[in-house]
């Protein structure tokens, strides 16, 4: 097929599930961080309540998950066109698919490693306050993974 020849009427359906993907499965990986580190900090927070504000740090680097997500699903959104009145190929649409699907599990896989450790961490920190920077640490290094799918997305999202 060349970029001439009529395209699919399914060609937008990929890239709208692109789009999908990268929202869904990012928030999926941010609230299941938020949760599971939440119920940490609520555990740890009956002892030490000195140390919650300290201990949120794992619910906001699950939340920053869900903004990958949105930002890729935005980028998306914004060049899906009607495959009938334009270049919109199914190229395209398969690209926006990667795109979303790249950032959407990567946040999803992400967000369990953020909730497991931020859980683990912020319960170990009110025990023992020196594994503050050994837990921030490991959450750092959870968090890039969430972002090489966020920087994959955005190469592919630019190839399209």
């Amino acid at each position: 097929m060349g970029d001439t020849d009529p395209q699919p009427v399914y060609t937008s359906f990929f890239g709208v599930m692109g789009a999908t993907s990268a929202v869904v499965f990012s928030a999926l990986g941010a609230a299941y961080g938020t949760a599971k580190s939440g119920t940490g900090i609520a555990a740890m927070s009956v002892m030490r309540p000195d140390l919650i504000m300290k201990s949120i740090i794992p619910v906001v680097m699950a939340g920053i998950l869900a903004i990958y997500g949105l930002v890729v699903a935005v980028l998306i959104a914004g060049a899906l066109e009607d495959p009938a009145t334009s270049d919109y190929t199914i190229f395209k649409s398969f690209i926006h698919l990667g795109a979303g699907l790249s950032v959407g599990l990567a946040g999803l896989a992400s967000g369990f490693a953020i909730g497991i450790v931020g859980d683990a961490g912020v319960r170990g920190t009110a025990q023992q306050p020196k594994l503050y920077v050994g837990m921030i640490l490991i959450l750092i290094f959870a968090e890039v993974l969430g972002l090489y799918g966020l920087i994959i997305a955005l190469i592919l999202t630019g190839r399209a």
